[in-house]
């Protein structure tokens, strides 16, 4: 356990030398902000923001967040996982919208580090209004963005060019949103405790071996069972982490979201019967604040329920399942959340980056790209042109 997390591991051998390789890596991390944007991840980063900003914008009760991939994919992880303690309400134009979404006398917060991401301009461009206010975090380059910024005399705050999208929730890109929806950014800083802890370590590197057996025995479909709700939007976030580094070479992880326990009743099956080419991650949020079921209506077929609350049946499923899975000899490890709060959260973006910068270092693929990626958006700017 590290910090409100109980952390199960995968039931796999460990290789010296690969053990000896990932601590020599962590030390490199830790010391030298190697990749580069581990600075944001440490307590003593310093924003391109200060509290007169936030001071001149806190007043605004609806935000809009304008972003594709990692420009909104954090912040939107953490409006969902902390949202029983925001009082404002988020919305997130991140996919096209096909019709216009009127949200008078708000802040609107446009992020794009390249600042001419095709989407991000589109939608703001189509639900624009001028009665709202206007934050662009952006490069400070001569890109579309900074043009806009200074047509319409908004604010700009500059985008790390060293932190790349999809690792900059920690910096302005995640950290900005989170303090304007009255959280507080230092809470989520847990890099600087866990990167000393050696049980955290001990977790990360085994957990990063295991994975990486995985992919050499053709293994890469990584599944997430979610036992919680408000958990979907940090996977998406991972989603996209784990994607978008891993896959190159012909090599990668496919993550997977299940939401349980409905899919119990669709994809189990599949899971516990099909092809041997998933490893699966359990994760579930310990809610004591859940319904009560009303023994009122119980009838005596079902009288076992009775004391029971909606997570106490559950967490039932989830360890049902695990049992199961394990009887089977089915790779999974598994995430308790004891507490669900700003530390917590930290303490699993930490884990998560930690891991795939790891995994880039076994896989041999440099985790910092997206080759692929920039030739499709080529390819539409082609078209869209003709």
């Amino acid at each position: 356990m590290w910090g409100n997390i109980i952390f199960k591991n995968f039931n796999g051998k460990i290789k010296k030398k690969d053990k000896i390789s990932l601590i020599k890596l962590l030390s490199k991390i830790r010391h030298n902000d190697v990749p580069e944007f581990f600075k944001s991840f440490k307590k003593n980063y310093k924003y391109a923001y200060d509290l007169k900003c936030i001071k001149k914008y806190s007043n605004f009760e609806k935000i809009n967040i304008f972003g594709m991939g990692g420009s909104s994919l954090g912040s939107k992880a953490i409006y969902n996982f902390l949202n029983y303690k925001i009082k404002k309400k988020v919305t997130f134009f991140e996919n096209l919208k096909l019709k216009k979404n009127n949200n008078d006398k708000s802040l609107n917060i446009i992020i794009s580090k390249s600042g001419n991401t095709l989407e991000t301009i589109v939608n703001l461009n189509t639900n624009y209004n001028k009665k709202n206010k206007n934050i662009f975090i952006t490069e400070k380059t001569k890109n579309y963005l900074q043009k806009l910024a200074n047509k319409l005399k908004s604010d700009v705050i500059e985008h790390p060019n060293f932190i790349g999208g999809r690792f900059s929730v920690m910096s302005e890109v995640g950290m900005l949103p989170a303090q304007l929806m009255g959280l507080d950014p230092n809470k989520f800083k847990r890099f600087n405790d866990l990167i000393v802890k050696k049980k955290f370590l001990d977790n990360l590197i085994s957990n990063v071996i295991n994975t990486y057996s995985f992919t050499k025995k053709k293994m890469c479909n990584s599944v997430i069972l979610n036992y919680d709700e408000h958990s979907e939007d940090l996977f998406k976030w991972y989603q996209q982490l784990i994607s978008e580094s891993l896959g190159k070479k012909s090599k990668g992880i496919l993550p997977v979201i299940s939401c349980m326990p409905k899919d119990n009743h669709s994809l189990l099956q599949l899971y516990l019967n099909g092809f041997k080419t998933n490893f699966y991650t359990f994760f579930i949020v310990e809610d004591k604040n859940s319904l009560r079921l009303n023994s009122k209506y119980l009838l005596d077929d079902f009288k076992f329920l009775k004391q029971k609350n909606t997570f106490d049946i559950l967490n039932s499923q989830r360890i049902s399942t695990q049992n199961i899975f394990k009887k089977k000899n089915i790779p999974f490890r598994s995430f308790y959340i004891k507490k669900r709060n700003e530390e917590t959260l930290g303490e699993l973006f930490c884990f998560f980056t930690l891991e795939t910068i790891l995994l880039s270092h076994l896989l041999m693929v440099n985790p910092l790209n997206q080759p692929e990626v920039e030739s499709i958006k080529k390819e539409t700017f082609r078209i869209l042109k003709n």
